[in-house]
């Protein structure tokens, strides 16, 4: 399982359009994704004072573009995720097809961050 922090707007548009996409798919060729631990520190680096934010679940087998884990390749931080050399995060070399997301749980924002509660 693979998750993308995204806005509760964007996925309501990708239902209409029948996949999800990104702008970094565009730009950079890929849509950027985390592991479950990641969620977190990428969420608090990137994404402090939003809100109406959730978190795509991901299974990668259901996904029909591949999936590649690479070094971090984000976007310059005020606040930069805490990363270890050994760390890689999963990117998505495609549009996210819907019957790859197997759930969406939303990020609660707080004034120490971001949490979420995820169901194994």
């Amino acid at each position: 399982m693979i998750f993308h922090i995204t806005s509760n707007q964007a996925w309501q548009q990708a239902q209409k359009q029948g996949e999800y996409t990104t702008v970094s798919l565009k730009n950079e060729g890929f849509i950027h994704c985390s592991t479950q631990e990641q969620v977190i520190k990428v969420a608090n680096a990137f994404y402090l004072g939003h809100s109406d934010l959730i978190v795509l679940c991901i299974d990668e087998d259901k996904l029909i573009n591949s999936v590649k884990w690479e070094e971090p390749a984000h976007q310059i931080s005020d606040n930069p995720p805490v990363i270890t050399s050994q760390e890689i995060f999963p990117h998505i070399y495609g549009a996210i097809n819907l019957k790859a997301v197997t759930q969406i749980i939303p990020l609660i924002a707080s004034e120490n961050g971001f949490t979420w509660t995820r169901n194994i």
